[in-house]
């Protein structure tokens, strides 16, 4: 290692340098996956799953659980209307013609690159994402605070990073990355995620705590909270009421879910208005558990209507 590369990293914070590994592994993953085989694919995730699974392999001819069910749906069962969907700029468009543009967050710029964005133009507050992943959203509260160099490093990243070849979320190739620009809704914003099967919402769930002691609660259309959740988050000890315009909650899903044998239909309520989130065909990425396992097995049953791609595509 040469003297200017150490003196670099002398000044660099530890938390950064960290950061730069990470990320770069990631981009490692996504170039090395680009020459994988659906064969060498299944295996990749089996080694995954086993790991969240207690050692348990996906059958793959003859899926039964809800998250086996998904790790051969995104592989196998790409389609257009899924791309659009995972497209949060061509969702819009969808969402809209299905149930009118005012639970839709206002749209501030669409962008093609960094460099295209007048932040002078933009307001003092703003939520900034790519179109073509996940995790990407910078929320901006003072855009006087920001770090533009450190943000255009970021957005760098994203547009590199891509779900079709580090996670083999095959739906997401095809989607051309974007930067687009919403407003800022404020801090009160309530999350709901509805699990729906061939267009019935049958539950929501409910994220507290998120980025400190996440806690996850699962109720039924009753609002019943129930005995299982998803991976290690266990069930928040804080009351949590049932939406008020939680029929109108459901009666959204019920007309975005219909014609999907599976979808998750996440929704806002904010300041007492419903506004749309996303469309999610792979919850979790198929890897979170679903704890206690029998409910793996009972979700599983729900996705009646499921049907593989996989002879298709392997042969």
């Amino acid at each position: 290692m040469n003297q200017k590369i150490k003196n670099i990293i002398k000044k660099t914070p530890l938390v950064h340098i960290i950061k730069n590994i990470k990320r770069g592994i990631i981009l490692y993953k996504v170039k090395k996956h680009q020459s994988y085989s659906f064969e060498k694919i299944e295996k990749c995730i089996n080694k995954k799953y086993a790991k969240y699974n207690n050692g348990k392999h996906i059958d793959w001819e003859n899926p039964i659980t809800y998250t086996e069910k998904i790790n051969v749906s995104k592989l196998y069962n790409s389609s257009r209307i899924k791309t659009e969907l995972a497209d949060k700029i061509t969702a819009r468009k969808w969402v809209e013609r299905k149930i009118g543009d005012k639970y839709l967050i206002p749209l501030l710029g669409v962008y093609d690159n960094f460099d295209d964005i007048n932040f002078e133009k933009l307001p003092n507050s703003f939520v900034m994402k790519c179109n073509h992943d996940s995790g990407s959203a910078t929320i901006c509260n003072n855009k006087k605070e920001l770090n533009y160099n450190k943000l255009k490093k970021d957005y760098i990243f994203y547009y590199k990073r891509n779900l079709y070849d580090l996670n083999f979320e095959m739906h997401y190739k095809g989607i051309e990355p974007k930067i687009l620009i919403e407003k800022n809704m404020g801090s009160n914003i309530n999350d709901y995620k509805f699990l729906c099967f061939d267009g019935e919402p049958y539950y929501c769930w409910v994220d507290v705590d998120r980025f400190q002691g996440h806690k996850r609660n699962i109720y039924d259309m009753n609002w019943n909270l129930q005995p299982f959740n998803q991976a290690t988050y266990g069930n928040s000890t804080k009351t949590i009421k049932q939406p008020q315009k939680f029929d109108e909650m459901i009666n959204i899903c019920k007309i975005l879910s219909k014609g999907f044998d599976h979808v998750r239909v996440d929704l806002y309520d904010i300041n007492g208005y419903i506004f749309f989130g996303e469309m999610t065909f792979t919850n979790g990425n198929g890897m979170e558990a679903i704890m206690p396992i029998e409910y793996d097995y009972k979700l599983g049953e729900l996705w009646k209507n499921f049907k593989s791609n996989r002879n298709q595509c392997i042969n």
